[in-house]
């Protein structure tokens, strides 16, 4: 596989999980990666392993991000964390943080990535946004809030970086099989009154129409696609994974 040789690409959460996942499917396409994660050592291993280059970061520093100049060809936004809570009760300044990493830091790096692709012709903008984009749950406030202005954000890129050769899009999967998802599963037991073992089935799988959760390395198959030469045509769009949720 050639698609991506001679591309450079910035990931962040890149350290494990669907990150991780796409870290390697765009190494093995020929592009040389950087790994961005709070984790630092986590993201060394994994450059290290990848021949790629390692970016110990908080996303949610955003002062820090708005003085940033960043020169790759795509620019994989796929950093986040969940918390489960009624709104009532939910903290404010966890939602803050929230916004931060999910939102306002995805905004900072497109700003920062623009430039560098405009004087190429080329860029490739990649969200990783999920189903809570497009719908919403309850108990996920903070989460299903950024992920529907994370949706905006990619379509606006969308239509300011097409003349200039750059391209936006969102991948929308339901829950993944990912550190994520699973840290989730007390929180949800708890709040709806029912056992862990059954938070999948009961919880997360209720509006699929595929029962199953989605792989990493599925979500990662897509990334590639639309990094690659054959997508230049498909921009401002959400690409669902979902299993027929946003079917119904």
């Amino acid at each position: 596989m050639s698609e991506l040789t001679g591309r450079t690409a910035v990931i962040t959460g890149g350290a494990s999980g669907i990150g991780a996942a796409c870290a390697r499917r765009f190494a093995a396409a020929g592009a040389r990666v950087t790994i961005a994660d709070l984790n630092g050592d986590g993201a060394q291993a994994l450059a290290d392993e990848l021949g790629g280059a390692a970016w110990p970061v908080d996303l949610s520093d955003t002062k820090a991000l708005a003085s940033l100049s960043l020169d790759c060809d795509i620019l994989l936004n796929n950093a986040g964390l969940q918390h489960v809570s009624p709104i009532e009760e939910f903290d404010p300044d966890r939602f803050a943080l929230m916004l931060r990493v999910m939102l306002e830091a995805p905004f900072l790096l497109i700003r920062a990535a623009l430039p560098a692709m405009y004087r190429r012709g080329f860029g490739r903008i990649i969200n990783l946004s999920s189903v809570h984009g497009l719908r919403a749950s309850p108990y996920k406030v903070a989460y299903v809030s950024a992920k529907h202005g994370l949706e905006g954000l990619s379509k606006v890129t969308a239509l300011e970086g097409g003349p200039h050769g750059v391209t936006s899009n969102c991948i929308n999967p339901t829950y993944v099989r990912t550190p994520l998802v699973e840290a989730q599963l007390p929180a949800q037991a708890k709040l709806h009154g029912i056992a862990e073992e059954d938070v999948v089935s009961q919880v997360m799988l209720t509006e699929s129409v595929v029962k199953r959760l989605v792989e990493p390395d599925e979500v990662a198959s897509l990334a590639l696609w639309l990094a690659g030469p054959d997508a230049g045509m498909v921009t401002g769009t959400s690409h669902t994974m979902d299993g027929g949720w946003t079917a119904r």
